[in-house]
Formats: C-alpha cells, structure tokens, sequence
C-alpha cells in the first residue's frame, strides 16, 4: 500500500501465525461468553487484554471494555483518584495495542473515547504521538488523532503549522503532513490570521512545494499540495454571480404562445403560461436566493412576490442556478409597450455558500423587456429540422454583447497577485523534462491563467491546453478517458471566451422565430463545460460527440430544441437533468446506446420508483404497471417533460413496446421518430 510492497512469509512465520490463531480462537470463545453474559470481573476484563494483545482489530473487545469501564465509573464517580487509575489504565492497554498494530481502527477510537472521558491528562498525548511519528511517519491514523489531541490541548495552529514543517523537512513524501498543512492553512487563511493573507502567504508556499517537486519529481506527495495550491489561487471563497439571463443591457422581445411572426434580432421567447425564466448563476452552490435578497423593479404586474427556486438533484436547497419566473400578460392589457427591469442581487444579507461564506459583492443589471401585441393561440405542428433554415450570425454584430455576460467574475476578485504567482509557475514548469505529471500540471495551470486573462491572450493559452492534453491521451491511455473530459472543458472555454470565437458557431433558426442556435456538433466532445456563458441559447446542436450524460444544460432554462444524436448516453438516467428545462420541446436522441447495456449503472443515477415507497402513482403508473417498471429511468424523464417532438431511433431500446410507452407517459407528442403521430 501506498508503494510499499507487503514481504512474503517465511515457514517459521507461517508457523507462529498458526499458533498465535489457534489461541486467538480460544482467547475468543470465552471473552464472548463473558461479554453475553454481562461478566465485568477483573479476570474477565484481564482477558479481553490478553485478546486485544493479539489482534487489536478485535472490535467487539474494545466495544467490551467501554462498557465495563462505564460499569466500574458508575460506582466510583466520587472518588477522582479511582476513576483516573481506571482510565490511565485503558490508556496503557491501547498503548500496547498500538504497538502491536499502528493502524487499529479500535485502538485509536478507544484511546480517543477515553480520553473524551475528561479524567485523563493529555499533556502526554503529543509526545507519545511524536514517538509513534517517527515509527511511521504518514500514518493517517496517528494524523486524525493528533488533530483531536491538538484541539483538546487548545495548541495554535501555528505551532502545529511549524510541526508539518519539520516532518515535511525530514521526508517530502509524507502526503499525510502536505495534508494536515493544507487544513491547517485553509483555517488560518479563512480567518485572516496574523501573517496569513492569500497574496502573501499563498506565493511562499509555492516555492516550499516546489523543493518537494524538483528533489522527487516522482513523488505524488508534493503534487498533490500543489494542486491544492493552485485552487486556493483561482478560486475566491466567497460566491460571485458568474453570469444571469437576461444580462445586463439587454433586450428581450417577449410573445404569447406560439406566434409564427418574424422579429427582429432581440432574444425572443414565446410561453403559454405568460411568464419567462430569470436565470442566476454563481460560482459556487448557494443558499438563500429569495424575494428578500433578490429585489425586482419593474412595471410588469404580478412580479411582487416571486419565487426563486434551486436548479439541483434530489431537491437540495443550494445550487449554482437559482430560476423565477417573471411574469409578462396579466389582467391588465400591456402588449406592444417596453418595460425596464432592474434586478439587485445581493443588496440584503442572506445569500450563503454551501461552505457557509456570504454572498458580498452585490450586483445590479438592468434589461428592456417588449411585450408583443401579437399573440396567436395556435401550435406549431411543423417538424424542426436541424439541417435547413439557419442563418449564418453576423460576426460584427453586437447583439452577442448584449446577448452574453462573459467573465464578470474576474472583475469582482484581486487577480493581480494570483496571475503573477500563476505566471511564475509556468515558467517554473516549463522547465521540467516532458513527464505525464508535468504536462498535466502546466495544462492546470495554463487553465487556470486563461480564466483570469484578458480575452486577447486566451486563444493562445487554450490552443497550448488542448495540444498538452492531446499529448495526454497519447503518452498515457489508463486515464485516456479523464483526459478527454478536460480536453471537452477546454475547447468549451476557448469556444465561450470571446465573442468572436463564440459566434462561429452561433446561428439564426428562421423557422423557430429567429431563435438562437449554437452549434457544437462534430467536436468530440465527452463533458459539457461553460454553460454559465450560454444561458441565452434557445437551440443546441451536440450531435456526432461522445457525450455520456447532459449533466450541466439544466442551467440552460431557455433551450427549447436540443439534438444529441450520434453520442455515447447509455441510458435515460443520463438524461437527468433535462427534467428542468421546462421550454425544451424538441428532443433527438437517436443513435445513441439506450439500451445496449443489460447491466447498466448510469440508471441508477435517478430514483427508481421500486425503491421509493412514497411514489405518486399516477394514470399511467396504474395502467401500465409493468412497463413503468421496466422503463423508470425513461419514464421519470418524459414525464416531467413538455416534448412535441422526440426522435429515439438507432437505440436498442427503440421498438413498438417502448414507442407505445412514451405515447402514454408524453401525450403532448406531435413528431415521433420523423413520423407525424395521428391524434
């Protein structure tokens, strides 16, 4: 374990290990009779030593002399002196214990129970541990105590600080040291300690990890710690609103149903409910967006109390994507007029992170809203193409400008100590001879420098991530496949970092009201990345990728059309997140691996409704019993979706049976598989 090779026994072991089981087996026989029968003598308790001897993994005995010691303290508890001869003498029996097996889970929990019983000194506990240190020095077991000995003690994280210098001075690889350091640093750093601010302290840690690096180039150790480092550059504690839809200066051409009217090149949005998503994404997960932090002012009626609601799994109450629905037709007539909306986020106290930092950087953005006077009730029964009726978007347009809020994150942070420290690490890199470990962490840093550049040195940043990645995939095949996925992240923040790369793929769909297509087909991609940037598209091209999941369009609340033929899903689970998209009314599935696999985890990557009692049975649920079981995965998706048009082919999954199940759990097809359905 952790490159230690285990040594082979030798006859005379393999014999004393006979020995030592056979009175192993009989030691156990009667320390179980004494511990069903409640038996709490000295001998009894003599005998659960003798045990603990030889296998200190026994945690049934250790289980046992908690309960006698709280038999023999249930008669003493006034006598002091009694009580500490009892719990010094535990103290001893793990002590021995330990010697047998540094890493005894029971040992290190019944010496952390007893000292928890408050009778015992703990002065001693740290000198016994440096003892013990030195034995094995990273040990996670002797680590995880010394942290509970050392708030026990009250000791400085200072001095502990100071510790880990002296133990990573003595052997760089000692990862459990880097470890406890890096916890260490979080607090100190967190609270602004004395001689402990980021732009100061963060560079100096540098250039320690660095030594660790260049002694023992093949040491994860120091590799690690630098990883860590480099995400305390980059990341900011405390959350920041990324990006919102609509965004700030923009202008959105709002209509009631279906209108087959042209407008011209604004964001336009048709919705029978006469009400539109306002989208929020942070940085981080957050808590507490609600009408008291987020206020509206706006002259459309109706909006005074809305509702902000997580875009997340399992109904968790933090998320990166908060949605409202603002609404824009209400009793009283408004169509044909222009209404400004301005959105202060953050003005009131309340939004948290999930790491508990509040929000603090308060923003304001103010967007023009046009409500047609147009509004026709009927529907769209035309197949959406994916081929025909594009329109190529205009490069010099500005409408992109308004249309994307694109890195307002990095105006809100101090980035200039970061990027010099960030700089002063690639050229240090570049140095180093070509190894994976090497090219992954100047891929990583390169990264990191590209999200808080300037738009005019970014191309060149990524054009070098992708090759370093590239070259990845090549020199190291077992983890081809993580490679792949930060080599998507990066050509999606190289698409997404500017306007003019961003357009390239941007395109008007004429049929669909001029609504705004972007495509990504034919890139090879495996992940989805820098959705935060493309809250605005309505249509998403992802066809002919290797895509195994959707995980991260659920931020992408105005996306109406989505084709993801010719991917990798395996199954409808993978779709998941698509259950929040709730414009989205056309799906292209086809030609993927739905189905293929007998035994197939992705589906379990949404409930089951075998394993949820409380399941809301509903009509086709009742109906359709056996399908709905066989089918969850593909029913808990469709269900909750609104589609018009679905095309599944080219899946194992696709046949009669499964086409009649989705014509039951989605009774608002109109296009199934190419073919118009008879209603």
């Amino acid at each position: 374990m952790h490159g230690r090779p285990r040594k082979a026994y030798k006859p005379e072991e393999e014999a004393a290990s006979a020995a030592k089981a056979a009175k192993l087996r009989g030691l156990q026989s009667q320390f179980m009779a004494n511990h069903h029968n409640k038996i709490y003598t000295k001998e009894a308790v003599d005998l659960s030593t003798k045990l603990l001897e030889i296998n200190p993994e026994a945690y049934t005995a250790w289980n046992y002399r908690k309960l006698a010691v709280e038999d023999k303290l249930s008669g003493i508890e006034s006598d002091p002196d009694l009580v500490k001869t009892i719990l010094d003498e535990e103290l001893r029996v793990v002590e021995s214990a330990l010697k047998q097996n540094f890493k005894s889970y029971g040992a290190w929990h019944h010496r952390k129970w007893v000292l928890s019983k408050g009778n015992s000194s703990v002065g001693n506990e740290l000198r016994l541990l440096d003892n013990f240190q030195k034995l094995d020095t990273r040990n996670f077991h002797a680590w995880n105590y010394r942290r509970f000995v050392v708030e026990l003690t009250k000791r400085s994280e200072q001095d502990e600080l100071e510790y880990t210098d002296d133990m990573i001075g003595s052997d760089f690889s000692n990862y459990s040291a880097w470890h406890n350091r890096s916890v260490l640093l979080s607090s100190l750093l967190a609270r602004k300690a004395d001689g402990f601010l980021p732009n100061k302290k963060i560079p100096d840690e540098y250039k320690l990890v660095q030594n660790a690096i260049f002694t023992d180039e093949d040491d994860q150790s120091g590799w690690f710690y630098h990883l860590w480092l480099l995400d305390q550059t980059v990341n900011v504690e405390t959350p920041l609103l990324t990006s919102s839809w609509p965004s700030h200066s923009s202008r959105i051409s709002l209509y009631a149903g279906c209108s087959k009217g042209s407008f011209s090149k604004l964001t336009t949005f048709g919705s029978e409910s006469g009400s539109f998503p306002l989208v929020l994404y942070f940085d981080q997960a957050v808590g507490g967006v609600s009408s008291s932090t987020v206020t509206i002012d706006s002259e459309l009626k109706g909006n005074e109390d809305l509702v902000w609601e997580p875009v997340s799994k399992k109904n968790s109450q933090v998320s990166c994507v908060w949605v409202a629905r603002l609404k824009y037709i209400s009793s009283e007539p408004c169509f044909g007029k222009e209404y400004k909306v301005k959105v202060r986020v953050g003005n009131s106290p309340g939004i948290v992170s999930s790491r508990g930092c509040n929000f603090s950087a308060s923003y304001e953005f103010v967007f023009t809203a046009h409500v047609h006077d147009t509004v026709e009730e009927s529907s769209q029964d035309g197949i959406v193409s994916w081929k025909d009726g594009f329109d190529i978007w205009d490069a010099e347009s500005k409408d992109l400008n308004a249309l994307a809020t694109l890195d307002r994150s990095n105006a809100q942070m101090d980035s200039k100590w970061r990027q010099e420290a960030i700089a002063e690490e690639i050229d240090l890199f570049r140095e180093l001879p070509d190894s994976k470990i090497g090219k992954l962490t100047l891929a990583r840093l390169l990264m990191a420098k590209a999200m808080i550049s300037d738009d005019a040195v970014k191309g060149v940043h990524y054009n070098e991530i992708l090759e370093l990645y590239k070259d990845l995939m090549a020199l190291d095949s077992s983890h081809y496949q993580y490679y792949k996925d930060e080599h998507s992240v990066a050509l999606l923040r190289k698409v997404t970092s500017s306007t003019e790369d961003l357009s390239g793929h941007l395109f008007r769909c004429r049929n669909m009201n001029n609504s705004v297509c972007l495509r990504l087909n034919n890139l090879s991609l495996s992940r989805i990345a820098s959705v935060e940037k493309l809250l605005f598209v309505q249509m998403l091209d992802l066809s002919h990728n290797e895509l195994h999941s959707t995980e991260g369009l659920e931020a992408m609340q105005l996306l109406s059309c989505l084709n993801l033929s010719h991917n990798r899903i395996r199954s409808f689970s993978s779709l998941d997140s698509l259950r929040h998209l709730k414009q989205l009314r056309v799906l292209d599935v086809s030609h993927n691996h739905i189905g293929e696999h007998s035994v197939d985890t992705t589906r379990y990557l949404c409930s089951s409704p075998l394993s949820n009692s409380e399941w809301p049975q509903d009509e086709v649920g009742s109906q359709m019993p056996s399908l709905v079981t066989k089918y969850w995965d593909a029913y808990f998706v469709l269900r909750d979706l609104n589609l018009k048009q679905l095309d599944i082919t080219g899946n194992v999954i696709a046949g009669d049976e499964f086409s009649s199940f989705v014509l039951q759990v989605a009774p608002k097809l109109v296009w199934l598989d190419g073919k118009k359905l008879e209603i």
